[in-house]
């Protein structure tokens, strides 16, 4: 990718984090990131342009880093309890960065603008599928119709962690657990 382009990508996200969607405009991305504003409309004909790219890029990123620390984990969790602790862990280490708080920005937005539902869709299937990947590792019965809840109850536990300010993910491994042996549970009651 073009150097200029990831700089505004990357200023972009940072700044929707410190503003939110409404809060960004094109002098302000141009400026954070060391471009002019031309380059910034060379690179991105529209606001919803950026945006859109903005979330891809932040997915991309994030689920590349999520799945490295799934496969380091994968061979050594041996329960939902352990499943649970890593994954707070793995939380807390980027719980206060603005591009957290950019990646629900950008959701929301995506209720607002049509255009952005494409980007928010594949964020979403992709994380399901992360989601879905270690449920089958942990053995639970059809993972990918509760890898959905899994991965809706790792957003509002963001939400709630990014408006409280809790930067030690307060509850994650706690929700993760009752989910995660709520599930097995059934299952066993099923069989």
């Amino acid at each position: 990718m073009n150097e200029a382009r990831e700089r505004i990508l990357d200023a972009a996200l940072r700044l929707i984090g410190e503003r939110g969607v409404g809060g960004l405009s094109n002098r302000a991305v141009a400026a954070s990131a060391g471009v002019s504003l031309g380059t910034l409309t060379y690179h991105f004909g529209s606001q919803t342009d950026l945006l859109r790219e903005c979330l891809d890029r932040f997915v991309d990123t994030e689920l590349d880093r999520i799945t490295r620390t799934a496969l380091a984990l994968a061979g050594d969790v041996r329960s939902p309890e352990q499943a649970a602790d890593e994954a707070e862990r793995a939380i807390v280490a980027f719980t206060n960065e603005p591009e957290q708080i950019a990646n629900l920005e950008l959701h929301l937005q995506a209720a607002r603008d049509p255009a952005l539902r494409p980007a928010a869709e594949r964020s979403l299937a992709a994380y399901d599928r992360l989601a879905t990947s270690i449920l089958t590792a942990l053995g639970v019965p059809e993972p990918e119709r509760h890898a959905p809840t899994v991965v809706t109850l790792l957003y509002g536990l963001a939400v709630r962690r990014l408006a409280t300010g809790d930067a030690a993910a307060t509850g994650t491994a706690e929700a993760l657990r009752t989910v995660l042996t709520g599930v097995l549970a059934e299952a066993a009651r099923s069989s």
